[in-house]
């Protein structure tokens, strides 16, 4: 039986919220399997600024460094949103990822059958809907220098972001895709701009000097705006999705409504794996702070809880456990519970603790 240390980092907004559901639900597996958890929380994106005057101290981050994982609610909000700042929640975030190496952010998204008729899409096209989106995360747009405001030579306002890859960074995220699809459906799908960006040009060309080392896998490459097309036209015939930082960004959100909402997502940030193929990593729901919600108890969990299991699996290397969770999780789908984001007109919707509870009773 285990002992670990997991950092909590709850953030802003609903981050709190769900959050707490994820820390019950390590305790509930805690005490169903005989592991102990040990917490540790600490402020990070706006709250941070307003009491630290930092949307990230470098405390935190060593006492991250020293943890077994990372449970990361979800940072951002209005009172923060001033372009002027000099210190941003995001920049937070950002800094974060770095400073624990974490180059890889994989994003599973899988439709519930029970959900499939919640959606705007139609049930037909949504069947079969089983992806991992593999996007990079310490480089790119959000990263490269120069970049900031400036000025042009009549004085006019102007700014810069530099969209900026080394071949290592590419080839690593090309690796791990491949890896990761030969223990699923054999498929990997990569996404850029080479007609028109050179950093996408280096992603095709690194890529393409990978695939040979894995001639048992279907590859294909699209562009980035057509794959916008193709995950609302076909997104069943897609398997793993590898891309970089930005677009992976956007796409995930895009492909968030496959599942009916923001709140059914997870998402696990690794780095550096150990033999065993785990390794520190930061487990984040994709929803975000979701201010207009803040407060009242409504959001929904499923996205946290299901980070949870990914932390299992992924940092703690207990299969079992992250399977038990995750079977949970549907079987309470299943079973009708659902909150305000995912009702139709006449179902009820819990509150995000009790759809919490229905979960955890399902463990078993």
């Amino acid at each position: 039986m285990g002992n670990y240390k997991i950092m909590v980092l709850a953030g802003d907004g609903i981050g709190p919220e769900v959050t707490a559901e994820g820390v019950r639900a390590l305790e509930a597996i805690g005490k169903k399997f005989g592991h102990t958890f040990e917490f540790q929380e600490d402020l990070v994106g706006g709250i941070a600024i307003d009491t630290f005057g930092t949307s990230l101290k470098p405390e935190t981050l060593d006492a991250a460094k020293q943890s077994d994982a990372v449970l990361w609610g979800a940072v951002g909000g209005p009172k923060w949103d001033d372009p002027r700042a000099t210190d941003r929640p995001e920049r937070g975030l950002l800094a974060f990822r770095a400073g624990l190496g974490l180059w890889a952010n994989i994003r599973p998204v899988k439709v519930d059958e029970a959900l499939i008729d919640n959606t705007t899409i139609k049930p037909e096209t949504l069947r079969g809907v089983d992806i991992i989106v593999i996007r990079e995360l310490t480089g790119g747009v959000y990263f490269g220098k120069p970049q900031g405001p400036s000025t042009t030579a009549d004085g006019k306002r102007a700014a810069v972001d530099s969209m900026y890859y080394t071949e290592d960074e590419v080839a690593r995220v090309a690796h791990l895709g491949f890896q990761l699809a030969r223990k699923r459906k054999g498929k990997v799908t990569h996404v850029d701009k080479a007609n028109v960006l050179a950093s996408s040009r280096l992603w095709r060309e690194v890529v393409t000097e990978v695939r040979p080392e894995y001639a048992d896998v279907e590859f294909e490459n699209v562009l980035v705006d057509a794959m916008a097309m193709h995950l609302i036209r076909r997104p069943a015939t897609f398997d793993v999705i590898i891309t970089e930082n930005l677009f992976g960004d956007i796409l995930t959100d895009e492909a968030s409504m496959l599942a009916g909402s923001l709140g059914m997502l997870p998402s696990a940030s690794l780095g550096a794996l150990r033999p065993d193929g785990t390794g520190l990593g930061m487990y984040e729901p994709i929803h975000g702070s979701a201010p207009d919600i803040a407060g009242k108890g409504i959001a929904n969990p499923i996205g946290m809880l299901r980070c949870t299991a990914l932390l299992l699996r992924y940092s703690l290397g207990l299969e079992t456990e992250a399977q038990a969770l995750e079977a949970a999780v549907t079987k309470a789908i299943d079973d009708g519970m659902r909150t305000a984001d995912i009702t139709k007109p006449g179902e009820q919707a819990l509150s995000t603790r009790e759809m919490a509870e229905a979960i955890l009773d399902r463990l078993g």
